[in-house]
């Protein structure tokens, strides 16, 4: 009789991946294979699968950046909401129920033009977004993109 390979817990084995994390491995693959047949239709598919304030913020970011920064590609990027320039994603939206976390992110890849020194944030957190978050997001995709 063959042995079943239980998957440690987190807890266990810290090195392991979480189910939630595998998931987004296999949502990665998919978009590899599929390539670049419509991304904005994979956005708006991702979009609504989300729930709640992940899928209000979603949204809106997709709203704003169409707007602020018609260049982007909407496409998805590990089963999340992404904008990509010259075929690379340059941001992306991070649900917070995807990986079971306090808050979503908002954050940047390293083609983005953010840099500031030697050092500058890369991502941010979201638990909602009010006019000012607005206005930053728009100001820091604008400058991102170049």
């Amino acid at each position: 009789m063959a042995e079943t390979k239980r998957t440690p817990a987190r807890d266990e084995d810290p090195g392991g991946f979480t189910d939630e994390e595998r998931a987004a491995m296999k949502d990665r693959a998919k978009e590899v294979r599929r390539g670049k047949k419509d991304g904005a239709a994979d956005l708006r598919e991702k979009i609504a699968e989300l729930e709640g304030s992940d899928r209000a913020m979603a949204e809106r970011l997709h709203e704003l950046i169409t707007e602020h920064a018609p260049g982007l590609v909407p496409r998805t990027y590990y089963g999340m909401p992404a904008w990509a320039k010259d075929g690379k994603v340059l941001c992306f939206f991070q649900p917070a129920l995807k990986f079971k976390t306090r808050y979503a992110t908002f954050g940047f890849n390293d083609n983005a033009l953010l840099d500031d020194g030697e050092l500058w944030p890369t991502s941010y957190a979201l638990t909602e977004l009010t006019p000012e978050g607005e206005q930053r997001i728009v100001e820091l995709v604008t400058r991102a993109v170049g």
